[in-house]
């Protein structure tokens, strides 16, 4: 009974590692999508960094709500930049600034 174990617990451990579990949904490497728009967006930073704080998805469609900060020069402070990035099967459709100030006039869109 136990060469049965033998065998078995090899044959196991390899299917565990070859097996991948399928993926979520995807729209291309997003890191990749945002560095290259905050780069294109800013082409004279010194320095950048983003973070995306939202994302939600349609289909092959995703919105990323970004946050990117960057530093133009070396002495200057870093600036605060907000977009939406509409993504559509991993190509970037779409960008919206998004103001920052609370007292801008920002609604939701009525449908």
């Amino acid at each position: 009974m136990r060469y049965q174990w033998v065998l078995l617990g090899p044959l196991l451990l390899l299917l565990a590692s070859v097996y991948t579990p399928p993926t979520l949904a995807s729209t291309g490497d997003v890191g990749s999508i945002v560095e290259k728009f905050v780069v294109r967006q800013f082409p004279d930073a010194a320095s950048h960094y983003w973070v995306i704080n939202e994302t939600q998805w349609d289909g092959d469609e995703m919105i990323v709500d970004l946050q990117a900060i960057v530093t133009e020069r070396r002495d200057s402070e870093p600036m605060l930049s907000r977009f939406l990035l509409l993504i559509v099967a991993g190509e970037l459709k779409a960008s919206q600034n998004v103001p920052l100030d609370p007292a801008a006039d920002c609604r939701t869109e009525d449908t």
